[in-house]
């Protein structure tokens, strides 16, 4: 006899996260603050991290009438400890705070690719450490880590951005296996080129180095492998985010949602 599926049946109800508590880096602007008030917006009690104190209060500001909350929280993620603390009694654990340096390999400044290194890795798996005793002891958890396509490919002049996006995919699948038997799933989302600061920087940065137009940086350089030749923009991120949120992902884990516009499909 074929056993009943665990799955309610379709359509599938609206995101309800009431009850659960989220956790955001990064959540002062661009894809981190979309994610904040998605999951707010579906009910979570929402922590959010950045070191912007005007940016929080701004989104704070934002989420007002929704039906979760978001409560403000400046930190700098490369204070380790206190960025481990800070993930305690989390159900969900959303690592997205990132930042850029377009620079050749011989030019690169060693300080700055560790500090990429700290924020965008170390710093994640201090998180997760912090996160998983709760989760754990209550059988559910949601990780998900904002990688990018730069997770899964390379480019020129990105070094420790690239180097960081790998590691971090390590990062989510091994929280996968481990997290399986405890309820706990852990995923990447991987975006192309997102309408935030961090890629408005980025043109600029590769205009000097490829010495030319911004505009042309964006659609002979950033764009051109991709088939939907536009950005994507923040909230289109966090959908993907709080669908790996839901209920109906627990058997989605240790994987990688792209959303690059056909980029990895050459």
């Amino acid at each position: 006899m074929t056993a009943p599926s665990p799955f309610p049946a379709p359509p599938t109800p609206p995101l309800d996260l009431d009850g659960r508590t989220a956790l955001v880096t990064g959540a002062a602007g661009g894809i981190g603050r979309a994610c904040a008030l998605r999951l707010a917006a579906a009910g979570a009690k929402v922590r959010a991290v950045d070191r912007d104190a005007a940016g929080l209060d701004a989104l704070v500001t934002a989420a007002a009438g929704l039906p979760g909350s978001v409560a403000p929280h400046v930190l700098d993620l490369t204070d380790l400890d206190a960025t481990e603390l800070a993930a305690a009694g989390t159900d969900i654990l959303v690592n997205n705070a990132g930042l850029q340096r377009v620079s050749r390999l011989e030019e690169f400044p060693p300080d700055v690719f560790h500090t990429v290194l700290t924020v965008m890795l170390e710093a994640p798996f201090r998180l997760i450490r912090g996160a998983l005793p709760h989760m754990y002891g209550q059988g559910w958890g949601r990780i998900v880590n904002v990688s990018s396509v730069h997770g899964l490919r390379a480019s020129p002049y990105k070094a420790a951005y690239v180097a960081a996006k790998h590691g971090l995919e390590g990062l989510s699948k091994t929280a996968a296996l481990e997290g399986a038997a405890h309820g706990v799933t852990s995923n990447c989302v991987n975006p192309g080129y997102v309408r935030t600061p961090l890629v408005e920087r980025q043109l600029a940065d590769q205009a000097r180095e490829h010495g030319i137009s911004e505009e042309r940086v964006l659609t002979e350089v950033l764009l051109r492998d991709s088939a939907v030749r536009r950005l994507i923009e923040p909230a289109e991120v966090a959908e993907a985010v709080a669908y790996l949120c839901g209920p109906h992902t627990a058997f989605v884990t240790g994987t990688s949602l792209v959303l690059d516009g056909g980029w990895t499909a050459h």
